[in-house]
């Protein structure tokens, strides 16, 4: 998993109806502290309010994929698209549309929504094939609207509007151009699709839009306000996945972001690095980025782990035969990225897995009949694993804990069958927000440890002068999650947000350095791992994995 520390944070998020951080916020709550705080966004708008506003009650689990389109004709030449109509998808962009159209093609969709934009549109038409079922188009998930901007080069936008331009750059949320806020109205018109999108019959939805909206839709979703806009962002064809689910009493559903920015198994997390845009600047972000990526647990480990046991603690074993292969993958997909050093959790998983990747990376290096072996720096820190927290906590919240469970999988697409939940011999995979039933002392707890991970790794990144300096963290999913909330400048009710599949692996890029604004290129990224991974959305009927 991975995330990052965006050096401006500001939009305050009203309180949770209730302890699960996946769920939606009311404006009237009283708000949880972020760790920063911006004075320019002290004054709400009404469009704030808007955005926050809880999402519709559902009555059942509900899967959301949303995709970007792809390269079109404007992202080539570099041009500024906005909500304009004249940039059509160029053949690579067919092509992107083709390889997500043959990830996606064994989902049960129900329903596909999809911008009016040609470009968007056409996206939607090659990855919907013959389904049967009519695309649903929706000018609220057109693209941000740029008003003078649209149209332009980035060199002419900077040099016809100046400032202005600057303030689209630095800062998007507050950017004004023509008397209006694009990016406040951006996050509006997402809140306004979910009403759509969650009110339709639909268990499995497809979206198809574009860069910022999908941003916007992911960070509404989740209770994250517009100085959010450009954290989460989408490659061409990128896949985000949320998962929703209701709560027994009503209300607002909980909410659960699965992964973020998923491409196919033909792209590499270097590719993902170097291609990424900057929303409509142009600009390849460069600097240090941070990768962390999930251990590979035995199977025995994977099975408890969904129930934040505190009656069983994880034996330190080596990988089983999976989790070699996860690892061998992991290795490979990091090939042509240089890695600087690598961090793990003195967990033999963890061990067995930073060797794998140190192997390949020092045999690439040396290749060639000139080359010498490169030398990959790896230590290990306690703080990347949880076994003494587990150690520690109290048997007598196991049925707390179990109760938790039961009630976040009760309406789950991935709904248990009828077991003795006692047994921990059928205790089911990864479920969405899965950290959401943790007894709170241990949350607590895994959350102080993780700080002072986040801290450790921030100062490793700063070592040196390396200018492309690439960290790898192999470390327990829990830290790796609360890891990745502290780069979004949370707290740790949040999470129960965001899920991570063993052998994933995420991205935090640093375009300026630690000490400077990151952005997230991939959360919970799997398509490296092939038919080894858990596929990307899974049929709400015979769910192979989750029969006993």
């Amino acid at each position: 998993m991975i995330s990052l520390t965006p050096s401006i944070v500001f939009f305050t998020n009203p309180l949770l109806q209730n302890p699960n951080p996946s769920s939606r916020f009311t404006p009237s709550s009283s708000t949880p502290q972020h760790h920063q705080h911006s004075s320019s966004e002290e004054v709400e708008t009404p469009l704030h309010l808007h955005s926050q506003l809880p999402l519709p009650p559902i009555k059942a689990a509900k899967r959301v994929v949303l995709v970007r389109h792809g390269q079109s004709t404007w992202n080539e030449e570099g041009r500024i698209q906005g909500s304009s109509n004249y940039s059509v998808l160029t053949k690579k962009g067919e092509g992107q549309a083709e390889i997500s159209r043959q990830m996606l093609i064994d989902d049960s969709f129900d329903v596909c929504f999809a911008s009016p934009l040609e470009r968007s549109k056409r996206t939607a038409e090659i990855i919907w094939d013959n389904r049967e079922e009519e695309v649903i188009t929706d000018m609220d998930l057109r693209e941000i609207d740029l008003y003078s901007f649209q149209g332009l080069l980035k060199h002419e936008g900077k040099a016809k509007f100046g400032e202005t331009f600057r303030q689209w750059q630095v800062d998007p949320a507050n950017f004004n151009i023509d008397g209006h806020y694009p990016v406040r109205e951006l996050w509006d018109r997402a809140r306004n699709c979910w009403d759509k999108i969650l009110e339709h019959e639909g268990r499995s939805v497809l979206v198809v839009a574009h860069n910022a909206v999908n941003q916007a839709l992911v960070a509404t979703a989740i209770g994250l306000g517009t100085e959010y806009f450009r954290v989460l962002l989408q490659s061409n064809c990128g896949v985000s996945v949320l998962d929703f689910t209701p709560r027994i009493e009503g209300g607002s559903p909980f909410v659960c972001l699965d992964r973020l920015n998923q491409l196919t198994s033909f792209s590499t997390i270097h590719q993902i690095h170097l291609s990424v845009e900057v929303l409509e600047e142009g600009k390849q972000a460069r600097g240090s980025y941070l990768c962390v990526m999930d251990s590979h647990k035995t199977m025995q480990r994977c099975e408890i782990e969904c129930f934040k046991v505190s009656f069983m603690v994880e034996q330190d074993k080596s990988t089983n035969m999976l989790g070699v292969i996860q690892s061998q993958k992991i290795a490979e997909l990091l090939l042509d990225t240089k890695v600087s050093s690598i961090i793990s959790s003195p967990k033999k998983a963890c061990v067995e897995t930073a060797n794998a990747i140190s192997r390949v990376q020092e045999a690439a290096d040396s290749l060639g009949a000139d080359c010498v072996p490169r030398y990959v720096e790896m230590k290990q820190i306690e703080n990347l694993d949880v076994e003494n927290i587990l150690q520690k906590s109290n048997k007598a919240n196991i049925s707390t804990q179990l109760d938790a469970l039961r009630n976040l999988t009760k309406f789950s697409s991935h709904a248990l069958p009828p077991m003795d939940w006692t047994d921990t011999s059928v205790i089911p995979p990864f479920q969405p927000g899965w950290l959401s039933g943790f007894d709170d002392t241990i949350l607590s707890a895994v959350w102080e440890q993780s700080e002072e991970a986040w801290q450790y790794l921030l100062k490793e990144l700063s070592s040196d002068d390396e200018a492309d300096r690439v960290v790898v963290v192999v470390g327990d999913p829990s830290i790796n999650i609360a890891l990745m909330v502290h780069c979004l400048n949370l707290s740790k009710e949040w999470m129960g947000s965001f899920h991570l599949d063993s052998g994933s692996i995420s991205i935090v890029d640093f375009p300026d350095g630690p000490a400077g604004k990151g952005v997230i290129r991939c959360i919970n990224y799997t398509a490296h791992l092939g038919r080894w991974s858990i596929p990307i959305t899974r049929t709400i009927e015979n769910d192979e994995a989750l029969k006993m």
